[in-house]
C-alpha cells in the first residue's frame, strides 16, 4: 500500500476507535513518527494530510527540519531528550513530549529565557514501570508537575506515556488507564499554570486501544511508513536507546 493509502487507513481506524467511545474523530491528533523516514516519504505523508512530524533523534531531526522548513507542519520531539541536547531541540520543536526530570527542565528554561520565549511540553510518565523506559513514576508525577509549573518558560499541556510492548491487551490498557486517571486527577487539582489539553498515548500497535482509554494524541510511524529496517526497529520511541 502507498503512504497515502496507509494514512487513509490510519485515519479510518482513528475514527472508528473515537466513535466507539463517543468521541469526535477530528479531536484525535495524529503525530507522524518519522524516525529513519526519508524526507521524500515524509512529504508524501504531508500531502496525504499529515501536519505534525514527530522525531526521536536530535541530529536526524535537525537535518530534516532544514530540508522540510518550507512545509506547513508542526515539529514535535517525542524521543528521550538528553539535557545537553536541549539547546538543539529548541531549534525546531514546537512541542516536546518527553520532559521527565528537573535537570532537563532547568536546561530548557535557561535557553528559553535567553531567547525570550516559552515552549509547550508534555510530561512523560512511565506507566509500565519498566527500567527500559524513560519517564517519571506515576506516584511522582504530580510533584514534578508542580515543580515544573514554577518555570514561566515551560507550558505544561498534558501527559505522555508508552504502553507496555506486549500482545496482552489487558496489560496495555492498564498502562493507559493509569495515565488517564493521573490526567483526570491533575485536572481536578487545578494546579496553577498547568493545562491538561493532551493525552499523548498510543502507537502503531496500540493506538486504537489508547483512544478507547482516553488518548487524544497518537504517535504513528510503522502503520504509515512501513517497518523500519534498522537494528533498533523494535524499540519504541523514548525507550532507552541512543538519542
Amino acid at each position: 500500500m502507498s503512504i497515502k493509502e496507509n494514512m487513509e487507513k490510519v485515519k479510518q481506524n482513528i475514527a472508528t476507535a473515537a466513535l466507539k467511545v463517543g468521541k469526535k474523530p477530528e479531536d484525535i491528533i495524529l503525530v507522524m513518527a518519522t524516525k529513519t523516514v526519508d524526507v521524500n516519504r515524509i512529504r508524501e505523508a504531508i500531502q496525504a494530510g499529515g501536519n505534525i512530524i514527530g522525531e526521536n533523534k536530535i541530529q536526524e531531526a535537525l537535518k530534516k527540519y532544514q530540508e522540510l522548513k518550507d512545509e506547513k507542519v508542526e515539529w514535535h520531539f517525542i524521543g528521550h531528550l538528553q539535557s545537553n541536547k536541549a539547546k538543539d531541540a529548541l531549534k525546531f520543536a514546537n512541542m516536546i513530549h518527553s520532559v521527565d526530570r528537573l535537570p532537563l527542565v532547568e536546561k530548557l528554561d535557561h535557553r528559553l529565557m535567553q531567547e525570550g520565549r516559552s515552549l509547550d511540553i508534555l510530561i512523560q510518565v512511565n506507566t509500565s514501570y519498566e527500567e527500559s523506559k524513560y519517564g517519571v513514576e506515576p506516584e511522582k508525577a504530580v510533584s514534578l508537575i508542580k515543580e515544573v509549573s514554577k518555570y514561566d518558560t515551560l507550558n505544561i499541556r498534558g501527559l505522555m506515556t508508552i504502553g507496555l510492548f506486549t500482545r496482552d491487551e489487558v496489560k496495555i490498557r492498564k498502562c493507559f488507564k493509569v495515565l488517564k486517571k493521573l490526567f483526570d486527577n491533575i485536572v481536578q487539582e487545578g494546579i496553577d499554570k498547568v493545562q491538561m489539553n493532551y493525552l499523548s498515548m498510543g502507537m502503531t500497535n496500540d493506538y486504537q486501544i489508547a483512544i478507547e482509554e482516553g488518548s487524544n494524541m497518537v504517535r504513528i510511524g510503522t502503520a504509515i511508513f512501513g517497518a523500519r529496517n534498522t537494528p533498533d526497529a523494535y524499540y519504541w520511541p523514548s525507550e532507552k536507546t541512543d538519542s
